[in-house]
Parts: C-alpha cells; sequence; structure tokens
C-alpha cells in the first residue's frame, strides 16, 4: 500500500499547498512545503546508499514527522519498507528484518539525519519467505502478534489505490478535513488517517505514543486542532469522554479493533452531537471489510459489524466446513479490493488463504452470526472457544459481561492450564478512576449473568490502563505471561 501515487501526489501538495498544514506533532506543525523538503533531503540520503533498484529497508515506525518522510523517500526511491513496531526488542527486529531480506535498518532524527545500519542476512531466518516485488508494493506491514510471531504481510499498492478512494467516498473526506490519528504508525489504521488524509491533502494531527493515555492531552489535540474525523480502538473513545467535553467540530467517528461497551456508546453519541458515528470491522490481510452506521438513537446492544463494505465478498463457513447459505453462525471469510495476496511467509498462505469458485479468500478466524437480513454480528474468535470442565466457553462473552459492570474501564480474560478442569479463566480488570471495585463484588457480578463454569477463577484488579501490544489491543500474551510467572513464584 502506500503507492507510487501515494508520493507523487504528496509531493505535488509539496508544490501547491506549499503552506497548508499537513502535520501536527506535539508544539510542532509541518506544512506540506516543508514535509516535502524534508523526504527530499532524506531521498539524498538514501540514493548516497547505493541499494540496488527494488530493496528493502526497515523503518520502525516511530511516529513522527520524520519517520512519515523518511517513508515517502523510501517509496519515491522505489524500495520498499518493512515498517514495524518500534517498541519490538532487538532480537524480534532483527529476525523481522532477515525474514524480509533487509539491507538496511534506517531512522530519522528529529534534524532529519539518516541513520543507516546494515543488516546481517540470515538465509535460514529467510526460509520460505517470499522476496517482495517492488512492482507490487512498497510497504510491509506485520500483525499484532497478540497470538503468535508477528506475520509479515505485504501491503498492496494497487489495494491501497482502491481503499483510498473507498474510504474517502464513504466518509466524504475532503482536504479541508482533519484527522486525529492515535493508532501507532505501525497499525493498519494508519492507512486511512496517515496516509490516505496526506493523498487529500488534509491535516492529520499525530498523538505522540508517549502521551496516547494522557487523557487531558489527546483531548486538547482535538479541541485545539478542531478535529473533524476521529477513529481509533475504544480506549481512545473513552479518553475522550472522560471529562465532561463537547466536540463540535467532530463529524465522523470510527469505532474499529475491538467491541464498543455499551455504557461507553450513550457517552460517545453525547459528547459528539454533530458526528456520525461508524463500526468499521477488519484486519491487516484485507483492510476494512464490514461497516455498520450506528445510530444513538437506536436501543443499546451488542453492535453489529454490518455489511460487506463495497466490492468486498464474505463467506460463512459451518464447523463441518460448508457454506452457511442463509442466516447462521460460523467462520468468516472475506475477499475484500484491498487484501494482500499472501504472507511474506509463504508456508503459511495455504491454511490463511482459500480459493473459491476462482476468488481468493482471507480466513479471518472470527466466529460471526448473520442474520436473516443479511447483518453480521462478531461472536469472538475461534481461537477464543475454550472448555472449561468439558463445556465451551466463549472469552469475549466472559469479558463483555465484566465489562457491564459500572466501575469497570476495561477487562481481558485469558484462559490458564488447570490439572482438573483443563482450562480455568483469569481476569485482568482495569477499574474506572475512583472506583473501589473489589474481586469480590466482580465475581458477584459475574455470578449473576454467567453461568458457573464462565465465571474467572482469579480475577487481578488495577488501576492502570491494559498492557497493549504495538498495534494498541489489550496484550493477552503478556497478561497471560504475567499471570503464570505469579503463580509459578
Amino acid at each position: 500500500m502506500p503507492s507510487p501515487r501515494l508520493a507523487e501526489i504528496i509531493a505535488v501538495h509539496g508544490h501547491h499547498r506549499l503552506h497548508d498544514t499537513a502535520l501536527h506533532f506535539n508544539d510542532q506543525a509541518v506544512t506540506y512545503g516543508e514535509l516535502s523538503e524534508l523526504t527530499q533531503n532524506l531521498r539524498s540520503h538514501v540514493l548516497r546508499l547505493n541499494l540496488p533498484a527494488g530493496s528493502t529497508v526497515c523503518v520502525p515506525a516511530h511516529k513522527t514527522p520524520q519517520t512519515i518522510a523518511l517513508l515517502l523517500a523510501v517509496f519515491h526511491e522505489g524500495h520498499i519498507a518493512l515498517a514495524p513496531s518500534p517498541d519490538l526488542g532487538s532480537a524480534a527486529l532483527e529476525r523481522l528484518a532477515q525474514q524480509a531480506r533487509v539491507s538496511h535498518l534506517l531512522t530519522a532524527a528529529a534534524d532529519g539525519e539518516l541513520t543507516a545500519t546494515p543488516v546481517r542476512a540470515d538465509q535460514e531466518q529467510a526460509q520460505h519467505f517470499a522476496t517482495p516485488d517492488p512492482a507490487r508494493t512498497r510497504l510491509l506491514l506485520t500483525t499484532s502478534g497478540s497470538t503468535g510471531t508477528p506475520k509479515i504481510v505485504p501491503i498492496e499498492s494497487a489495494g491501497f489505490d482502491a481503499f483510498t478512494d473507498w474510504a474517502v467516498h464513504e466518509f466524504g473526506l475532503s482536504p479541508h478535513d482533519t484527522a486525529l490519528s492515535y493508532a501507532p504508525l505501525n497499525f493498519d489504521l494508519a492507512l486511512l488517517d496517515v496516509w490516505t488524509f496526506l493523498q487529500l491533502g488534509a491535516e492529520v494531527v499525530l498523538v505522540d505514543q508517549g502521551r496516547a493515555t494522557d487523557g487531558p492531552h489527546v483531548r486538547t489535540l482535538v479541541t485545539e486542532h478542531e478535529v473533524t474525523f476521529v477513529q481509533g480502538v475504544p480506549m481512545v473513545h473513552r479518553l475522550l469522554v472522560e471529562a465532561d467535553e463537547v466536540y463540535r467540530t467532530v463529524r465522523r467517528m470510527i469505532f474499529t479493533g475491538d467491541s464498543m461497551p455499551a455504557s461507553l456508546l450513550a457517552q460517545v453519541a453525547s459528547a459528539f452531537p454533530g458526528a456520525r458515528f461508524h463500526n468499521v470491522f477488519g484486519c491487516t490481510e484485507t483492510n476494512d471489510s464490514f461497516i455498520h452506521e450506528y445510530d444513538p438513537a437506536a436501543p443499546v446492544g451488542t453492535m453489529p459489524i454490518g455489511r460487506p463494505v463495497a466490492g468486498t465478498r464474505a463467506l460463512v463457513h459451518a464447523p463441518d466446513g460448508t457454506v452457511v447459505e442463509s442466516a447462521g453462525t460460523g467462520e468468516l471469510l472475506v475477499a475484500t479490493p484491498f487484501q494482500t495476496h499472501g504472507y511474506l511467509n509463504t508456508a503459511l498462505n495455504p491454511a490463511a488463504f482459500t480459493v473459491v469458485d476462482g476468488v481468493s479468500y482471507y480466513r479471518t478466524g472470527d466466529l460471526v452470526s448473520r442474520d436473516e437480513h443479511g447483518t453480521y454480528s462478531l461472536q469472538g474468535r475461534a481461537d477464543w472457544q475454550v472448555k472449561v470442565r468439558g463445556v465451551r466457553t466463549n472469552l469475549q462473552e466472559v469479558e463483555r459481561v465484566i465489562a457491564t459492570h459500572p466501575d469497570v474501564a476495561e477487562a481481558v480474560v485469558v484462559p490458564l492450564p488447570d490439572e482438573q478442569a483443563g482450562v480455568r479463566l483469569h481476569a485482568h480488570v482495569s477499574r474506572r478512576p475512583s472506583s473501589t471495585l473489589t474481586s469480590l463484588q466482580l465475581r458477584t457480578h459475574t455470578g449473576r449473568h454467567l453461568p458457573r463454569h464462565a465465571i474467572p477463577t482469579s480475577v487481578h484488579i488495577t488501576d492502570a490502563p491494559l498492557p497493549r501490544t504495538s498495534t494498541g489491543k489489550p496484550d493477552r500474551n503478556q497478561i497471560k505471561s504475567n499471570r503464570m510467572k505469579e503463580i509459578n513464584a
């Protein structure tokens, strides 16, 4: 995805929209002219590396104007950028770079100076990994790694062009819009609230990842810069409504990345009186694939993911592998105009992608139900189905029940091994400010709404935010690992 067209269009903005603001970052405003100048400076540095045409480089996705300019410089020169989380450990970062056959690790300092570190090749690490094709892609993203090792996903240039066309039309975007970019730059959400907005010539307000949990800071960004477009996981919406602030400039609110608690929906609707609300569902492999417009006047319940976006095909597979033709429940398979043709690790593709009637579908691993009207609702992950004392239990449903307690801000439930039960459940809960919620109160609450086998055996309550992956989702692996260490200590 970001394609040659993107880099060229932003360069044109640098000439014709010289003094228009492109990026806000903390107290810094970067015009399109300045972004173009910074990009040209970094292009000259990249040229001096004498890289072979179509080389792959690694650009850790620090969320700064300098990194954005560096990525544009790489795209301009016809190279491919692997853009992983900057928070990855050095060993994990090196492994990903070797898998993608990266030649150099590139970073841009605040003064625009380029640091280029050669990456040692490792053919064993690169085994089964395809060589990226610059004619097809200029950007490699990674999955969150919340359920295992991050997978490298080539983002197709043609798919990005199709996605920007769809998003601009679907959300009525124009150069006069201003986006709040909350998610990390390595998250696929940036394809919309950074790259699509820059291609439009609009403004992007970058949330410094070091201040992403600072509610007053995030709220000030929205009001001071008269943001019109907000996209993010429930955490950003929760931060925005913690104070009695009314945001009158915002006209589009996008819910994505996780289920929006019903208690939060009413608060968001009141805080954004002039906005239209959309629940958008997708993943790195397919980009956005479903959309549902939320009506605040409608009864509050579990929000559906809606219907396939234009050009998207969806199948529901029953447990026996047959296609559910009408209403029913099963695993969701999707084919979008924006999706990748496969992981860089080709050994993973046969299990993740399947061809039906000549169309390549991605097996999402998500369980959905489709009603008689063709509206889809998410039931959870196939890998979130566990058996507790022989009874199948949906971890996401347990989380939803916990989240209905008025003192709960967020909750994650993870399965732990148990010799007798096979699996027992552990809940990690972040409570609301000034709350005195206790484990006993929460277990009493869950006991009123869940069968006995689904009540978490252990509960950890904290005032701190949940630990998160590089893409902003709750880090279930870390929560599970921390609990296992406590048990074994």
